[in-house]
C-alpha cells in the first residue's frame, strides 16, 4: 500500500541545500558497501563469495568488487536526481538514462560480463527514493517511494532487452525484478529484514544473520536467475533447500549447516545461482544500514 504522504513527497518541489552533493556521495558509498558486503558474505550457496566463483565461470569476488566501485558515480548521479527533480515522470526517465549509462560502464569495466545489472535497477530505485526525502528513511517509506517510481513507464527504455531475466519472465510467467520493485520490494521488507533482525536478536553473529536473511529471500523468490539456468525443477529445489535450512534453525544450527552444504552441492551440480536473491540481499543491507545511520 502506497501512503498518501509518499505520493505528496514525490510531487512537491525539493529544496536542495549546499550539502546535496555530500549526501548523494554518502548514499552512493553505502550502496557500494552493500554490494561489496553481499559478495563478501560467505558461505553463500551457488553464489560468488570469498571461497569461490560459486556456479559461475565468468565471475569472481575481485571482479564483483571492481564492478561495485565502477558503479559508484551512477548511484551518486541517481541520488542527486532524486534531490533535484520533483516531477515523477521526469525523474523516472532521468534515472533510467543514468542506469543505462551505468550498465554500459559496468559492461566496459568487466569485459562484457553482467555483474550488477539487477542491482543497478533495484538499488538505483532505492537510492533515488532515499534522496527524495532524507527525513523519511524508514525501510517501508523508502520502498513505497521506490515502488511509485518503478511503476512509471520510461518511454526511452527499450521495449525488449533480450536479457536472460526478461526471457525467464516470459517463459515462466513470473514478475522478476521489475515486479519486485513495483510491489515495493516485499521480499526485502517482509522476509529479509525481519529475518535479519530476528537472527541478531537471538545472538547470531552478523555473518550468520545475513546468511539467514539471504536464505529467507531464496526460500520464497521466483528467482529468474535460477529459472533461466535450470527451469522450474531447479527453482523448486532451491526454494525447498533454503526452507529446510531455516526450518532446522538456520545457518548457526548444526543441522542447518548440514542442510546448507546440501543446498550448495545441489546448486553447483545444477549449475544454478540465485543471483536475484543476491541483489535483494544487497538492497536489504543498504536499507538496514540506512535506518541505523539516519534514523
Amino acid at each position: 500500500m502506497i501512503a498518501v504522504a509518499d505520493v505528496a513527497c514525490l510531487q512537491r518541489p525539493v529544496v536542495v541545500d549546499q550539502t546535496a552533493t555530500a549526501f548523494a556521495e554518502r548514499l552512493a558509498q553505502m550502496v557500494v558497501a552493500a554490494l561489496i558486503d553481499e559478495v563478501t558474505l560467505t558461505p553463500k550457496p551457488g553464489l560468488v563469495d570469498m571461497r569461490s566463483r560459486g556456479a559461475h565461470d565468468d565471475l569472481s569476488w575481485l571482479l564483483m568488487c571492481h564492478s561495485a566501485w565502477v558503479l559508484r558515480p551512477t548511484f551518486v548521479a541517481m541520488a542527486l536526481a532524486g534531490q533535484t527533480i520533483s516531477a515523477p515522470q521526469q525523474l523516472r526517465e532521468e534515472i533510467g538514462r543514468i542506469g543505462r549509462e551505468g550498465e554500459a560502464a559496468m559492461m566496459a569495466a568487466t569485459g562484457g560480463v553482467n555483474t550488477h545489472r539487477g542491482a543497478i535497477w533495484a538499488l538505483g530505485l532505492l537510492v533515488t527514493a532515499v534522496a527524495q526525502n532524507a527525513g523519511s528513511v524508514k525501510a517501508s517509506a523508502v520502498t513505497n517511494r521506490a515502488a511509485l517510481l518503478a511503476r512509471l513507464h520510461d518511454q526511452f527504455s527499450p521495449e525488449m532487452t533480450g536479457n536472460k531475466g526478461e526471457r525467464a519472465c516470459q517463459t515462466y510467467g513470473v514478475g522478476g525484478a521489475r515486479a519486485q520493485a513495483q510491489a515495493g520490494f516485499p521480499h526485502v521488507l517482509n522476509m529479509a529484514l525481519p529475518c535479519l533482525k530476528r537472527s541478531r536478536a537471538r545472538g547470531d553473529s552478523e555473518n550468520v544473520a545475513r546468511l539467514n536473511a539471504l536464505l529467507a529471500i531464496i526460500a520464497e523468490l521466483d528467482d529468474t536467475c535460477v529459472l533461466s539456468r535450470g527451469g522450474v525443477d531447479a527453482l523448486d529445489a532451491v526454494q525447498g533447500g533454503a526452507q529446510q535450512v531455516l526450518a532446522l534453525g538456520g545457518v548457526a544450527a548444526a543441522q542447518g549447516k548440514i542442510a546448507l552444504q546440501k543446498l550448495e552441492d545441489d546448486l553447483l551440480a545444477r549449475h544454478v545461482s540465485p543471483g536475484g536473491a543476491a541483489d535483494l540481499l544487497a538492497a536489504t543491507l543498504f536499507l538496514d544500514q540506512l535506518e541505523t545511520e539516519f534514523s
